[in-house]
């Protein structure tokens, strides 16, 4: 069982206070904002490296390396070597995408097929940039902006990635038929 398995089964439902101010992602806004220490909050769900806990009647995102905010261990963020090569960036970025859930959905981005494509550019500057095309389960899903937030704070936990563009299309429309097997089997929809 992973970490965040064991957060989901062990605290699923309970009330914590936070142990320190954490910066946090709202949901469905994106916006990210602080809950200051003693707020007591309430775990909904802890997948991927996220914990969505709700607080005054909203809903936010705690991030895996902010764990220590709910008095349990941090993830570690995820690394690369500073040699790497352009294909372990992009398997990272990759990896971190698989990381990121719609709230309300348990299957991460990557295997629901709203990921359509990942482009790395390497600027003048030196720097990188990284563009994530996807789209949402349907036009008016207001978890856009969530999602993207999270996307982008994972993918910039790399140094060698400088910048994070999310570009949310809708064509081609999602449909069913875009998730993996997984995903399917996962959320019933044979």
């Amino acid at each position: 069982m992973s970490a965040m398995e064991q957060v989901d089964a062990l605290y699923k439902g309970q009330e914590m206070p936070l142990q320190r101010d954490v910066e946090v992602i709202s949901i469905p806004f994106g916006k990210t904002v602080t809950l200051t220490e003693d707020s007591i909050v309430s775990v909904m769900q802890a997948k991927g490296s996220t914990v969505s806990v709700a607080f005054e009647g909203r809903l936010f995102l705690i991030e895996g390396a902010n764990l220590d905010a709910l008095g349990l261990e941090s993830l570690p963020r995820p690394t690369l070597p500073e040699d790497a090569s352009e294909e372990e960036i992009e398997q990272f970025v990759w990896d971190q995408l698989r990381t990121c859930f719609d709230p309300e959905i348990p299957v991460d981005i990557v295997e629901l097929g709203l990921v359509y494509g990942c482009r790395i550019e390497r600027l003048l500057t030196g720097e990188r940039l990284v563009t994530i095309r996807m789209t949402l389960t349907a036009p008016g899903c207001g978890m856009g902006d969530v999602i993207a937030a999270d996307a982008r704070n994972k993918i910039l936990g790399a140094p060698q990635i400088s910048k994070v563009h999310v570009d949310i299309v809708f064509d081609p429309p999602w449909s069913r038929e875009m998730m993996s097997e997984e995903a399917r089997l996962e959320l019933g929809m044979f």
